[in-house]
């Protein structure tokens, strides 16, 4: 895990919230309940859903190469009794040279 650096106008960050009680679930918030019923192999129905968006988003410090970036999702999800986070990665978007970075155990995801 490292720090992302907007400091200089490159990259965007954005969210959508998706509140899904008593009402038409999007296309988005069915593929999310989908994928947790996948890997979980149980009934999941969500009552609320926030995706978060990193576009773009160079490396901390961004001084040093602002072209080499990455763009990442958090999706929070809930049915009101469990909660769930699903990290979305862009398939071969990890443009950061992680040999310049401060940290030298770089990882993708959780251990």
């Amino acid at each position: 895990w490292d720090n992302a650096d907007f400091s200089r106008g490159v990259g965007t960050t954005y969210y959508q919230e998706y509140i899904t009680l008593n009402t038409a679930k999007p296309p988005f918030v069915r593929d999310v309940e989908a994928k947790v019923r996948r890997y979980l192999r149980s009934s999941y129905s969500a009552v609320w859903t926030l995706k978060i968006t990193w576009e773009r988003a160079p490396a901390y410090t961004a001084r040093t190469d602002t072209r080499r970036t990455i763009t990442y999702q958090a999706v929070l999800t809930t049915d009101g009794f469990r909660s769930y986070i699903l990290m979305l990665y862009q398939d071969g978007g990890m443009q950061w040279d992680y040999t310049r970075l401060a940290a030298t155990n770089v990882l993708i995801g959780y251990t």
